[in-house]
């Protein structure tokens, strides 16, 4: 037994809804926004957006594909010359749906779906964790060239530090020494006389 499909069957058989949902979808395409009731409009919403992204394909397969839902050629027209190319950049999400309260006749919920047309404004995909380092980046990028020349510039001192040492203990070293030597003849000629 084939399984059937998921959710309310609209009130007929399935090939009732079937066209139904594809008079629907005619209409959408049509004026851009439809009053419906919610579960219609839930029904609907996937069939509209699979379409849009055939029409966002725009080959031929697609257009008979799309075609062949929705038996109205100006309609499959407009979709793929008007609709499509307004939303060539949105990677989904083509249509929305506003609850609007409830049918004055018989209580029952209304809510409109609408086609979403307006530009995308593309999102990090991270975008807490990019604009959490984006400034912990360029504050990094801006210490690394100063630790780096604190750092330079400590070893500069250390070396100049280091040479300042040597040569002092160099210079020490060359007077001790001078004064060694100055002291050894001094004390060769005592201890000479000593001798004498």
């Amino acid at each position: 037994m084939p399984k059937p499909t998921k959710g309310p069957r609209l009130g007929g058989g399935p090939a009732h809804e079937r066209l139904m949902l594809a008079n629907l979808a005619a209409a959408l395409f049509t004026h851009r926004s439809i009053t419906t009731t919610e579960t219609k409009a839930k029904r609907l919403r996937p069939l509209a957006e699979r379409l849009v992204t055939f029409a966002k394909r725009g080959d031929l397969h697609a257009r008979r594909r799309v075609a062949s839902v929705i038996g109205d050629k100006e309609v499959v027209h407009v979709l793929f010359t008007e609709i499509a190319p307004l939303v060539a950049d949105r990677e989904g999400g083509y249509t929305r749906i506003t609850k609007i309260g409830n049918r004055k006749g018989d209580n029952a919920p209304m809510a409109v779906i609408e086609l979403v047309l307006e530009p995308v404004n593309p999102k990090p995909k991270s975008a807490k964790k990019s604009a959490a380092a984006a400034p912990a980046a360029e504050a990094a990028a801006e210490e690394a060239p100063a630790a780096e020349a604190e750092v330079e510039e400590t070893a500069a001192a250390d070396e100049a530090a280091d040479a300042g040492a040597e040569s002092q203990e160099e210079g020490a070293a060359a007077e001790t020494a001078a004064e060694e030597a100055v002291e050894a003849p001094a004390a060769d000629e005592a201890a000479e006389e000593k001798a004498e």
